[in-house]
């Protein structure tokens, strides 16, 4: 019979099974350590290598050429980490066991910390498939209009403690998703004017206003502000968003009081 006598007493079946194992542990192997190409080699609060960094070894780095002319960057590399890790954070360890949770020493909105911590991400504007910054003010995309719900340009802005700080003027689309990332607000004289964005998750849009409830009016005035008036980087982002996020915390001390 044909086959009979290459294969002898060989079992097939036990051989596809073995070798789909071996591949099944093989490809989960490499998953893991594809995934361990940032934020390795585990550390301790305290910035040095943690003892414990798991099963699998950290991956040999890889270098990868960033689209549209924005170099390369290589992965790991103790040189990228260092680029991306803050220093000198305002921040005290609640006790000396390790995990303990770490309390702000100064004005924790000013200086990023807790719920309006950020990151150093890179200081450009975050691009669409063709190159062009993706986020965008709607005055300068012709083909962008409101089709639908309350149009908030004109709205004046009531912050959490219900005072008035400023008026929208403009929205900021995201033009490939189509959807309104950020609120423009010209804020009023007495906070000292100039633009400021609003995280669009962040607002609530009535039929007369415009609410937004994690800031209070003493804040607003620092806000984050964006280099260019037309585009806004990561870093911007970052920033602005954790601003507004750690305001709900921060913004007064009766919030860091038990809520009931």
């Amino acid at each position: 019979m044909v086959g009979v006598e290459f294969f002898g007493n060989v079992d097939l079946a036990s051989i596809a099974i073995w070798s789909f194992w071996v591949f099944f542990a093989f490809l989960i192997y490499y998953l893991q350590t594809e995934n361990m190409r940032e934020g390795y080699p585990l550390e301790l609060d305290s910035g040095e290598e943690a003892p414990n960094q798991g099963p699998f070894p950290v991956p040999s780095p890889k270098t990868f050429d960033l689209p549209h002319g924005r170099g390369q960057v290589t992965v790991p590399s103790a040189e990228n980490e260092a680029a991306h890790r803050r220093a000198d954070l305002a921040l005290e360890q609640s006790s000396r066991a390790a995990g303990s949770p770490f309390i702000p020493t100064g004005d924790p909105m000013a200086d990023g910390v807790g719920p309006a911590s950020w990151a150093p991400r890179r200081d450009v504007p975050e691009l669409d498939g063709k190159g062009h910054p993706k986020i965008v003010p709607m005055a300068t995309l012709d083909a962008f209009h409101v089709s639908a719900g309350r149009d908030p340009r004109g709205l004046r802005v009531q912050s959490g403690d219900g005072e008035p700080v400023g008026v929208i003027t403009d929205m900021w689309i995201d033009e490939p998703e189509q959807l309104v990332r950020y609120l423009e607000m010209e804020l009023t004289t007495e906070l000292g004017g100039g633009k400021r964005l609003i995280p669009m998750q962040l607002a609530k849009i009535k039929s007369d206003r415009v609410v937004v409830r994690s800031l209070f009016e003493a804040n607003f005035a620092g806000v984050p502000t964006t280099k260019s008036p037309t585009q806004v980087t990561l870093l911007e982002e970052d920033k602005i968003c954790a601003y507004y996020g750690g305001g709900t915390l921060y913004a007064s001390p009766d919030r860091l009081e038990p809520q009931l």
